[in-house]
């Protein structure tokens, strides 16, 4: 059932759970830039404070350090919300792999008493999923219709699928069983500024490899390729898929279609900043867990996106690379 909700109240808080995390806290600086008020909600498992520095000192933003559950005065909050942006989430293959319990019930618990506390409110919620609920199918692009194959249980890298996917019917649920505006998103390798390689992301890792001289660590035979989407476009469709009432009780894609092997990936970073690093690759038994099961291609099809807000993904890969490395040299004192 898709929900006739009108577009979120601009004189009302906005929610961001997991605003002080790496897309959150641009969020959130967008939503302040634009004059809204904006709660948020995070333990700081992930994210960090530092994230959100640029806006700390901003009247509109309220900062709760807290889990979902166990956020003081949540039912308020929410109440009082003009709409819900769920991004609070266990991320990152290092932590899927390394740490399961924490992901299941990160993605799980967390998700089920948002649902439910909103619900009675009516308030429009984002829910952010993943490209990884597509898991092992081989076709070229993924659109948001496709059947789904997750592999077997004991690879605890489908934890992370799998919860991801309870999230979307746990809250397609509600939308179709208590009136709920709820829409869900996919994201495909967000990346840019404030993402660090702390939990495996590679461009990040890259980066910070080849501007200090190390080695770029490619694992597998480094033929797997992915699209990689700037996280100010990101920002964008998230930001237009809330404010407008068709995107209640479906599914988008939001991610860039320029493929890229994680080969030529770390090869363009070597030329792009103009670093002697090497290029090693490491087999996914010594990078992983006995059983690790990397996906060949990751290519959204993003046509339902641009159909619902006239947007989609545009920033080129070079200047991807380009911006995220920038962000990256003050630090590195490279």
């Amino acid at each position: 059932m898709t929900s006739t909700t009108s577009i979120p109240s601009n004189d009302r808080p906005v929610l961001v759970t997991g605003g002080a995390g790496f897309i959150g806290s641009h969020l959130v600086e967008r939503l302040l830039r634009e004059g809204r008020r904006v709660t948020v909600v995070d333990d700081l498992s992930t994210g960090s404070l530092q994230n959100l520095e640029p806006v700390r000192g901003n009247p509109g933003l309220t900062f709760i350090e807290s889990t979902v559950s166990a956020c003081p005065g949540l039912g308020e909050i929410i109440a009082g919300a003009g709409c819900i942006y769920h991004l609070a989430a266990a991320v990152g293959v290092e932590l899927v792999v390394n740490s399961p319990i924490h992901v299941l019930q990160t993605n799980l618990r967390e998700t089920e008493i948002l649902l439910e506390t909103a619900a009675p409110h009516g308030v429009p919620l984002l829910l952010t999923s993943t490209s990884e609920v597509y898991g092992k199918s081989q076709k070229e692009a993924f659109s948001e219709d496709d059947d789904l194959l997750i592999g077997p249980p004991h690879q605890s890298r489908w934890s992370y699928a799998c919860s991801k996917l309870m999230d979307e019917f746990l809250a397609l649920a509600f939308a179709t069983e208590k009136g709920m505006p709820v829409t869900i998103v996919r994201l495909f390798n967000t990346v840019g500024p404030r993402q660090t390689g702390r939990y495996g992301m590679v461009l990040p890792r890259f980066i910070a490899a080849a501007l200090a001289g190390r080695p770029l660590q490619v694992y597998g035979d480094g033929l797997q390729s992915r699209c990689f989407c700037h996280v100010g476009d990101t920002v964008e469709a998230l930001v237009r898929l809330q404010g407008n009432p068709a995107s209640r009780g479906r599914v988008f894609n939001i991610g860039g279609t320029e493929e890229i092997t994680i080969l030529d990936l770390a090869r363009a970073v070597v030329a792009m900043l103009d670093s002697r690093s090497e290029i090693q690759f490491i087999p996914y038994s010594q990078a992983y867990a006995p059983g690790f099961d990397d996906m060949r291609r990751r290519k959204p099809v993003v046509e339902r996106l641009f159909e619902c807000t006239g947007f989609k993904p545009r920033t080129p890969l070079s200047e991807i690379i380009r911006l995220t490395a920038a962000a990256v040299k003050p630090a590195s004192g490279v």
